[in-house]
């Protein structure tokens, strides 16, 4: 046992003294300060999220394609007009499919990642998904091009949940808000790239025009996966195995040596009363425990806070170019303002990182969902202009540019702020896991909606589709202004605090709670030499 450990065997009320000066510490950090002090953990964060640019990559790719005419005589079949098209059951098909890989993806990452540890899970992951890109490169007809959606959907599904509960976990409360959100930038990012790589490839008539941005998906996983191999584990993952010496080193990875006033042992202190007080809460760490006592409530937000992002209408961002064809404009024009759309959605998430810097989670996403449903309502409202109206044609697309900016700097990067916070530490890997499987559940369904919507050959609703897009985004703006909390600026217990008492969304900001009043919990030491 070393001097630490020894210090601390046995009396509680040390570790508590000293995890409180922690959480003072970390609630008193400046942006600057978190910056010089952990400035590993925010490359290591941003590392992890960047595999977010493949899954964002595909997914736009996929979508645009559906616009592009050399894919369309592959894959899909002669019309009645005498137009190229895959018809909208495999175009459900085809998205559904990666979702459905995604649930599975979902469920082993909530299993396997609290066993293995998130860089173990990550790095098996990005091997799969080398593989996978083969089959699409290779793809000869719309059967194989779906078994590879649902394949690929396994890795997508760890990526999407993973690198969030890795950020919230490896950085101080200040930091935590822009390594969350800069998960959305990494998926915007692999969106725009996916419409630059097809816009490139557009003119071309030839199997090349799908396969060259097919290939472009193995760019990324190997850089990556040689990265996540020299990547420290989360110290809160160490902690809750109860390996105390393992999250030290851990910490100190993700740390500058340089800062004399730091205390690691401070730190550990502070994740092990945590630890300590949720399992006072809630003992156990399986699915079920996520909808016991005050977990259920946690889970209700968490899910929910993610279902509202597929009903506020950012679906038709990732069919912008499909949208735009459909709404009347040429395919060349609607892949040029796509890619606005997309640089646009980066400057957005940048913005978003300013916008939490003076304003609260809450207040951003209410904000944003209020914005994006008048958005969404103008724009139904120009597709009743004649059909020889081109400005209205061309409005549409820059409302859906406006829209997507506005989406990019309030709900969706605000979103994974959300998640990663506002779940409980010890379940939030399996709370997460369940609010991106609803999400991607309620995505299956809305992407049925949307194709159909779209598609010449079934509805045909064209712009028109936007107005049921702004009913339920009104129905998401409802609910997140009585049931959305504010976790801006609290410390993991104090969110357990307030959660544990009740208190109502619209007050959490105002409450104040001390969780190290008295000493109700005791920081067990029974393993502070497990290695």
């Amino acid at each position: 046992m070393d001097d630490t450990s020894a210090r601390m065997d046995g009396k509680p009320s040390t570790v508590l003294a000293e995890g409180q000066h922690a959480a003072q510490k970390e609630q008193s950090m400046t942006l600057w300060q978190a910056l010089k002090l952990y400035p590993k953990a925010v490359g290591w964060s941003v590392l992890l999220s960047s595999t977010l640019i493949m899954e964002g990559y595909d997914l736009a790719l996929l979508s645009s394609m559906y616009a592009s005419p050399a894919f369309n005589k592959k894959f899909g079949q002669l019309t009645a007009s005498g137009k190229w098209a895959v018809p909208a059951s495999w175009q459900s098909g085809l998205s559904n499919g990666a979702r459905c890989g995604e649930v599975i993806g979902l469920l082993i990452n909530g299993l396997v990642s609290e066993r293995l540890g998130y860089r173990r899970t990550m790095i098996c992951a990005l091997a799969t998904i080398t593989a996978v890109i083969f089959l699409f490169f290779f793809a000869v007809n719309i059967q194989m091009l779906l078994a590879a959606e649902i394949l690929a959907g396994i890795p997508w599904g760890i990526f999407q949940t993973l690198p969030a509960a890795y950020a919230s976990e490896v950085c101080p409360v200040v930091l935590r808000p822009y390594l969350t959100t800069f998960i959305n930038m990494c998926w915007v990012f692999g969106q725009f790239v996916a419409v630059g790589v097809n816009r490139g490839s557009i003119s071309r008539d030839d199997q090349w025009a799908y396969r060259i941005p097919f290939g472009v998906q193995w760019a990324w996983p190997l850089p990556i996966m040689i990265g996540c191999l020299f990547a420290p584990e989360s110290p809160w993952w160490h902690v809750r195995q109860g390996n105390i010496q393992g999250a030290r080193r851990a910490l100190q990875r993700l740390t500058s040596s340089k800062d004399p006033n730091f205390n690691p042992e401070e730190t550990i202190a502070m994740i092990q009363h945590t630890n300590e007080l949720e399992k006072s809460l809630s003992s156990g760490t399986t699915y079920w425990d996520c909808f016991k006592g005050t977990n259920l409530r946690r889970t209700e937000v968490v899910c929910i806070v993610w279902l509202v992002q597929t009903l506020c209408g950012q679906n038709l961002m990732g069919y912008f170019a499909y949208f735009c064809v459909q709404a009347g404009l040429p395919t060349v024009q609607s892949f040029n303002l796509s890619l606005g759309q997309y640089g646009l959605g980066v400057l957005g998430t940048m913005g978003s990182w300013f916008l939490m810097s003076i304003a609260g989670r809450r207040t951003i996403h209410v904000c944003g969902l209020a914005c994006l449903s008048i958005l969404l309502m103008i724009t139904g409202s120009l597709s009743f202009a004649p059909s020889e109206n081109n400005a209205a044609k061309w409005t549409i697309g820059v409302m859906l540019i406006i829209f997507t900016f506005c989406y990019d700097i309030t709900v969706g990067p605000v979103t994974y702020s959300l998640v990663s916070e506002l779940s409980s530490t010890r379940l939030k890997a399996k709370t997460i896991v369940l609010a991106r499987c609803l999400y991607n559940i309620s995505n299956i369904v809305v992407n049925v909606l949307t194709n159909y919507q779209l598609n010449s050959t079934a509805w045909n609703w064209g712009a028109r589709c936007a107005y049921f897009w702004a009913g339920t985004c009104l129905l998401g703006l409802v609910w997140a202004f009585f049931r959305l909390p504010e976790p801006k600026g609290r410390t993991y217990e104090e969110l357990d605090l307030l959660f544990e008492r009740g208190i109502t969304a619209r007050k959490f900001a105002s409450t104040v709670v001390d969780p190290y009043e008295g000493e109700a919990i005791e920081v067990r030491e029974d393993h502070v030499d497990k290695d």
